[in-house]
């Protein structure tokens, strides 16, 4: 909208079309009504050289249209889409923005220009939630903050639910919770309510198609056959909500907070994590039971010390944050101390973060303290190794090898600043637990079937140390998996010449010819079959 100061009569230009317009009295905020909002105006009119000969503030009762609609003639529709709420304004309409060369006789002459005081009294903003007309919300009070609730957050409203005829069809004074996800009443309910923030009222007009089809059992069987062929006027305020955060995105965790925390800051792995929690079934027994007010309990994250997903779920609090955590899939894998819930599921915890203390930044220890923190994570790692936990020995490894990164970063940026290096000592030290992460590494990814990611492992092994036997032990059984014979033969007869007796490469050498030897027979066969199929 173009808006210029017609500074001969203190007149503001509005538009390209002639509408001139002169505030006499300031608006209350600084929103103003779009096309398609409810607007309530006081007026009266009058024609440029004559008398006023209408007024709604002789009749007491606010004008109301829907703006943009083409309710009323042009000049309106642009001036007043330019007043805030509480504004009073002048506005002098040229005949094209009015009645033009008709006129509308017997009061308005032809070739008319028209002069309005106007007030706008209030407006509704409306929106077409569906974006087809199925279903139109007309907000009636503005709602604090600027947040909505997200697809699978739980809401509490106050509603009621009126036919075409006006007869309450369903209605809920005292407030009523339920899931975005699962909906309630009809789907336009839930669509609305994600575009509302707290404490907005609005009135939704819902047509046939998003009222009827979702109804519950709450609505009696006459009323539904009588809902099938009407349409719906609901009456909603948006009381609250709980925000459900689905840890995983597959919604197989989800977390409803029940308080929100202090901060910005979670728990990662590794850290020490107090807490309470209780964990039940969906029948309310209750299964598991942690920590108090008193002593709270106490675990590390990523330690399989507690149930996985509600590890997980933890992982996404911050202090003293209230969760109720619903774990709905089997396919979570558990610790030992948690192997009595495999079969069990949905899982419910009720759960409040006490405090948690991360650990101490890498950067802030000395070299010695990053090698034992890697010593550790590689032990944890062999210790699920050999327990036939390959994932979760995988991740050890996988930590273990980015804090190697860090110490490397680390001390190159000392040689930069400092002038400082590894010595020969802790240069040995660190390339070995470097090649023994990614050695252990790889050994998991065989056991889990992963063979490209094993051999490239083995690989960066023999970057560091190109005479290492394990590597190429490992790095063949890889190959031989994906059938990459030549390549696993190569490795073989390298790791027999660093070390002729070893036993083990002997028997992955015969493994080797058996399995070399049954491929030349199977291609043999299969020329056999090409052969006689032309013939």
């Amino acid at each position: 909208m173009v808006i210029s100061c017609d500074k001969s009569d203190s007149f503001l230009r509005i538009g390209t079309k002639g509408l001139l317009k002169k505030i006499i009295h300031e608006g209350i905020s600084w929103q103003t009504p779009i096309p398609g909002d409810q607007v309530e105006v006081h007026y009266s009119v009058s024609l440029e050289d004559g008398g006023y000969f209408d007024s709604s503030r002789d009749k007491e009762t606010p004008f109301t249209f829907k703006l943009g609609q083409k309710e009323v003639i042009e000049g309106w529709d642009e001036g007043i889409a330019s007043m805030r709420k509480g504004e009073r304004a002048i506005f002098k309409i040229p005949p094209q923005l009015a009645y033009g060369e008709i006129g509308s006789p017997p009061l308005i002459p032809p070739n008319s220009t028209l002069i309005f005081d106007v007030e706008l009294v209030s407006w509704y903003p409306i929106r077409d939630i569906s974006g087809n007309g199925g279903i139109i919300k007309k907000i009636t009070r503005e709602g604090q903050g600027w947040a909505t609730p997200n697809n699978a957050d739980e809401v509490l409203v106050k509603y009621v639910a009126k036919d075409e005829s006006g007869n309450i069809i369903s209605k809920s004074d005292q407030g009523l919770e339920f899931s975005l996800t699962n909906g309630h009443l009809c789907p336009a309910m839930s669509k609305a309510v994600k575009t509302m923030r707290k404490g907005e009222k609005a009135e939704l007009y819902v047509k046939v198609s998003y009222g009827l089809s979702h109804c519950r059992n709450e609505i009696s069987t006459m009323d539904e056959v009588k809902l099938s062929t009407s349409n719906l006027i609901i009456c909603i305020e948006l009381v609250s909500w709980k925000s459900v955060v689905d840890v995983m995105g597959d919604n197989i965790i989800l977390k409803k907070i029940m308080k929100t925390g202090e901060g910005f800051d979670r728990p990662n792995e590794g850290s020490l994590t107090k807490v309470i929690y209780i964990g039940k079934l969906e029948d309310g027994t209750i299964i598991d039971k942690k920590g108090s007010d008193e002593v709270p309990y106490e675990y590390i994250c990523a330690e399989e010390q507690i149930h996985e997903g509600l590890d997980r779920a933890i992982m996404t609090m911050r202090k003293g944050e209230e969760a109720s955590v619903k774990i709905t899939s089997e396919s979570i894998s558990h610790g030992s101390k948690a192997g009595e819930w495999i079969s069990i599921a949905p899982l419910l915890f009720e759960v409040k973060l006490i405090d948690f203390i991360k650990e101490k930044p890498f950067w802030k220890v000395d070299f010695q303290e990053r090698m034992k923190a890697c010593e550790k994570n590689k032990l944890d790692g062999n210790i699920l190794f050999k327990a036939g936990k390959f994932q979760l020995a995988s991740r050890k490894y996988e930590k273990e090898c980015n804090l190697y990164h860090k110490l490397i970063y680390l001390e190159a940026s000392k040689i930069v600043e400092y002038k400082h290096s590894f010595n020969d000592e802790e240069k040995i030290q660190a390339n070995y637990l470097q090649s023994s992460c990614y050695l252990n590494n790889a050994a998991c990814k065989l056991k889990m079937g992963e063979y490209p990611e094993a051999s490239r492992l083995c690989s960066k092994v023999l970057e560091l140390d190109s005479f290492n036997v394990k590597a190429l032990f490992r790095r063949s059984e890889a190959y031989m998996r994906t059938s990459d014979l030549e390549k696993a033969e190569e490795d073989i007869k390298r790791a027999l010449a660093l070390d002729p007796n070893n036993k083990d490469l002997k028997i992955k050498q015969r493994e080797l010819k058996d399995k070399q030897k049954k491929y030349v027979q199977h291609e043999a066969q299969i020329f056999s079959t090409m052969i006689s199929r032309v013939s």
